[in-house]
């Protein structure tokens, strides 16, 4: 009769980085990891009367080792912010640009009221709301790579802006195969958001990026 041999395999391990840079270790063991990560979220623009608002800012990427997602870009004059762009490297996996921040109408009709788009979602959450008529703008929440808000008008102006929102950053859902021991990191910055315009609503500012690491072991 053949002997039965009970092999124990470790269950996974995770390690989460939601700001700033540093070093990662692979822990000894390690078979191979799954690097989740998203760049920042663009910031959303103001809403007011036209040449009176301030964009959004741009964020900045998430990276670890040669992964690479970019953070969005804010919202501008009218146009919602474009989605970061990514590069996997050697990995393999799903590779995703972000999302593109909702664009903005310009009013002429003098009724005084106009709202900010959207900002663009990403797999780690929604976009932040854009500001409905009188109210400032959605900010994105933290770690999600999301698109803030773009912020609403009230006036008495007859060519206003709501503001347009902010884009999503890059996606990766990656696996190194052979992992190194150690790794750079750094977590994306999320974009501010513009300033209010005549008789407008600030902006709102993105979400910042995020880096989860699966370890998997022998």
């Amino acid at each position: 009769m053949p002997k039965i041999i009970n092999v124990h395999i470790p269950a996974p391990t995770i390690q989460k980085f939601l700001s700033g840079s540093g070093t990662y270790t692979t822990p000894t063991g390690v078979r191979y990891i799954k690097v989740r990560m998203v760049g920042g979220g663009g910031g959303g623009s103001g809403g007011g009367a036209v040449s009176t608002y301030g964009i959004g800012g741009n964020a900045s990427a998430s990276s670890f080792g040669t992964l690479l997602a970019n953070g969005g870009s804010g919202g501008t004059t009218s146009v919602g912010g474009s989605g970061g762009t990514t590069s996997i490297g050697t990995a393999i996996g799903t590779v995703l640009s972000g999302g593109a921040g909702m664009s903005a109408t310009l009013r002429n009709d003098g009724t005084g009221t106009n709202t900010g788009g959207h900002g663009a979602s990403s797999p780690f959450g929604g976009g932040a709301y854009g500001g409905p008529n009188a109210t400032a703008a959605g900010v994105a929440v933290a770690n999600t790579g999301t698109g803030g808000g773009g912020g609403g008008y009230n006036g008495a102006n007859t060519a206003c802006y709501g503001g347009p929102g902010g884009g999503a950053g890059g996606f990766i859902d990656g696996i190194i195969q052979t992992p190194s021991g150690i790794y750079s990191y750094s977590v994306g910055v999320a974009g501010i958001g513009g300033t209010a315009g005549t008789q407008g609503f600030a902006g709102g500012a993105g979400g910042s990026g995020y880096i989860e690491v699966t370890e998997f072991y022998e």
